[in-house]
């Protein structure tokens, strides 16, 4: 039964009431047909990894529409709540739209049932969001993003990577993808350790991102003259936290500094 000023819908899934009681403010991406010709912008290299206080996730700025530059300051690394972040790969418009909907999906969860959505529920619902996804990624508009967060049952860091068709997978250690993803794998194959604190995540991270700068020319490298640098946000247990510009600035000129004198880049 509707109820004036409510609409039918009854659960606790903001995706579903819009598409119950308001089809009109929901995109179907899948309407477009085929975008490759079309020049949409494309996010490049996501990552994450466990550190001694809970998880790290980080993100280069660049987005391409093929071999130019369609943004040189795109955000890739989103909070959607207070224990969750989302890092986006793939369709820049959809992603982001998935990002932002992911923050309200969660949040319209907790003022509906009155608590948070466990970690886990979290990361069945990005599944679900990828998976209604799928027609539009058969069409060229692929979604592929990382999930991770702090489990405040489990006390740490947890992390979950996707396929096209909705399918989660968790990581025990760490994950990246993107078009550099595979040269920060690779980074991240050699210097990560879960037991190093924030400090040294940090630098972990600035490293796994200029090396896949200096492999991948998709992936944006850290732009000291203009003022650009990643999106970088630890989440633990109080919460999360981003790294501000002065703090990634001084990690850069550290790895670029033991690089000029012949030291490890991580």
């Amino acid at each position: 039964m509707e109820i004036p000023g409510f609409g039918t819908y009854r659960g606790a899934s903001f995706s579903e009431l819009l598409q119950v009681d308001h089809p009109q403010l929901t995109i179907d991406w899948s309407r477009l047909g085929n975008v490759e010709s079309l020049g949409v912008p494309h996010g490049t290299t996501v990552l994450a990894f466990q550190y001694s206080d809970g998880v790290l996730v980080a993100g280069d700025r660049l987005a391409t529409e093929g071999h130019r530059v369609a943004s040189r300051d795109i955000q890739k690394v989103y909070a959607t709540d207070d224990h969750s972040m989302i890092a986006i790969a793939g369709a820049a418009g959809p992603a982001i739209e998935m990002a932002r909907i992911m923050r309200v999906e969660l949040e319209h969860y907790e003022k509906i049932e009155g608590q948070a959505l466990e970690l886990d529920g979290k990361a069945n619902k990005l599944a679900q969001m990828i998976r209604a996804n799928l027609p539009a990624a058969m069409q060229g508009l692929v979604v592929v993003p990382l999930f991770a967060g702090y489990d405040l049952r489990r006390k740490q860091g947890r992390i979950w990577k996707f396929d096209v068709t909705g399918g989660r997978y968790e990581e025990a250690d760490f994950e990246a993808t993107g078009s550099g993803g595979l040269y920060a794998r690779e980074s991240l194959k050699k210097s990560h350790r879960s037991s190093v604190s924030r400090e040294e995540a940090l630098d972990i991270a600035v490293s796994a991102l200029t090396d896949a700068a200096d492999e991948d020319r998709a992936t944006g490298g850290i732009d000291m003259q203009r003022g650009i640098f990643p999106t970088v946000i630890c989440c633990s247990e109080p919460g999360i936290e981003q790294a501000g510009e002065d703090e990634l600035r001084r990690v850069y000129e550290a790895v670029l500094a033991r690089r000029s004198s012949g030291g490890s880049s991580s």
